[in-house]
Parts: C-alpha cells; structure tokens; sequence
C-alpha cells in the first residue's frame, strides 16, 4: 500500500454468510482437507462455494493459470460470497499478480485470508487496491484438520467478524517464549508475511512498501544461510531500515545444529544493527496454532513487551 492509496476495510463477516474457497497456487495433497475444512466453515453457522477449479492439478499448481484466476475474480465478483478463503500455499499465486483484476477487486471488497505462498496476493492486493487482507489458517493444514486448536479457531473467527481494535495478539499456547531483539515501541501498518515471498516481489510493481510501517514476516523450512540471504536482499533493497518496526513470527523447521551460527543469531545479526524496535516469536507463521493478523492497518510494535496490538479495526461494519 502506497502512502497515497486509501485503506479499504472489507465486511465484517457476519453468521449465514457465504464463505468462498479458492486455490490460487498449490493443490490438496490429501482431498479428504478439503472435506473437513468446508465441514468447519458449516459448522459455524456459514454457507460454503467453492472455485470452479479447486480440485484441479497441474503439476506443483492447482490447475492452469487461467482457470485459478477465473476463480479468484468469480469469488470477488460474486455478491453472495463475503469472504475468500485459500485452500493451501506451495506456489502459485506468484503467476497471478500481473493478469488480475484490481479494479473488480477494488469495487467489490471482501475478507481474504491465507499465509505462506499467499503473501505474494497480500502484498499485490494491499499496494494496488488498498484491501485489508488476513494472515491466517486455511484449509491444508489448519481448517481441515482432524484438531483445529482453539486458540487457532477464535483468532481466526475474531479478525473476520469484529469490527472494532482487536488489540493485543495474546500468547499463544504450547509455543516458545518470544525474544526481544531490540527493545523499543513504534506504531504503523502492518505488511509483510512469508520472508521468500516478500523478497520474491522485490524488483516488481507489486514489491513490499515497508516505509513507515511494521514489517512481520516468517519463515519455514529454510536453512539460516538461506534466511541470511534474504535478510542480506532485503537490507540492500532499503526495505529493513525504512521500517518503524520489525516483528517477526516463527521460522518452523529453519534451525538446523550442524550449520552454524544458528536462526536466532543470523536474526540478531542483521536486525540489530538496525536499532528499530524488533522481536522473534509472534505466533503467526507456519504453526498449527497460530493468530490472524489483519495486514494493512495501523498497530503498536513494543519489542520489549514482546507484545503486536492492533489499534483499529481490520473489518468494516456490514
């Protein structure tokens, strides 16, 4: 989101509403998710659409271009649909951003919600639309599990249908401490989201705008070099420096004890050299208990309290 583009707030959802899934980047490795996770949307009181492509699979991809972003715009497009929810990340959505529709986008606001390869949609939505998107659960892994945990569901449930500040994340239960990295409080809109993707925009129209603003991202499966790699990307890209704050989520799966020096140090070592409020261990990112985090909206970074709260609303009243 450019300093000049408005802030758009979706809906608020409310219960009977409809609920649309799409698949903009990876197939379902196991189609019985896709069973389970509408059969949670159901059981909360929604009515559920799907894309007309979701079980397709082409390869590492959810089907042709063509036909994941016909589903996108159907989802936008249709006045019945209050929120879009993504099947799944992997990749994907990357392929998508120069041949969307931002104007239907624009005109026809709605709650999105999805993580990992789904960042790139984030970044492209909140910079060319102005929208208030969600990082949060989808369907694989989380909605369409056999055991949602709780704190995953009323985070989710809470982000998408109170219009009014939803405040602090709270901790999360069962996870690690977080670390401060350097103390310090700083307020701005939250952007940002899987680190691989956001530095994937770099170079593009549809490249992170972190002046001014919290910068979250998160991690998985990545060795510290390669974080240290992005991390060094990002700092000659200017984006680092030009943020009021730095938050970070988990980075599942990134350590590794035969390579060293380890995540946490690779962290410190670019970040605090920074002197701009920074933690590790806001639980958002590829975890099965995980927090909704509106991107796009104004909050309160306070490294020393280890504490993201947000300052309005991320939903509209409907």
């Amino acid at each position: 989101m450019s300093a000049t583009t408005p802030i758009i707030k979706p809906p608020a959802l409310q219960k009977g509403d409809t609920i649309g899934i799409i698949a903009p980047a990876s197939p379902l490795p196991d189609p019985a998710y896709l069973a389970r996770g509408i059969d949670f949307w159901l059981s909360l009181g929604y009515r559920v659409r799907t894309g007309t492509h979701i079980s397709k699979a082409t390869g590492y991809l959810a089907g042709r271009d063509a036909g994941r972003l016909a589903d996108l715009h159907q989802m936008f497009q249709d006045p019945e649909v209050k929120a879009i929810i993504c099947l799944r990340g992997g990749y994907g959505t990357l392929r998508l951003l120069a041949d969307l529709d931002y104007n239907l986008i624009r005109y026809h606001p709605k709650i999105l919600v999805g993580y990992s390869d789904i960042t790139a949609l984030h970044l492209a939505l909140n910079r060319m639309t102005g929208l208030v998107t969600f990082h949060g659960p989808m369907l694989y892994p989380e909605l369409g599990s056999k055991a949602l945990p709780p704190y995953t569901r009323e985070s989710l449930c809470r982000a998408l249908a109170v219009a009014s500040p939803l405040g602090s994340i709270p901790p999360a239960p069962g996870l690690p401490p977080p670390v401060t990295i350097t103390p310090g409080r700083a307020e701005g809109i939250v952007t940002g989201g899987n680190l691989s993707l956001v530095v994937a925009t770099l170079g593009t129209p549809f490249e992170i705008d972190t002046r001014g603003k919290i910068l979250f991202i998160e991690e998985v499966d990545e060795a510290p070099y390669r974080i240290d790699r992005m991390l060094t990307q990002l700092k000659l890209a200017h984006k680092l420096e030009a943020a009021a704050g730095i938050v970070l989520g988990f980075c599942t799966g990134c350590e590794n004890p035969s390579l060293q020096p380890g995540l946490l140090e690779v962290i410190t070592d670019h970040l605090a050299p920074l002197g701009i409020p920074c933690f590790y261990g806001l639980p958002a990112g590829h975890l099965a208990t995980q927090a909704t985090l509106p991107l796009g909206i104004r909050a309160r970074l306070d490294a020393a309290a280890r504490t993201l709260t947000y300052l309005e609303a991320a939903v509209a009243p409907p």
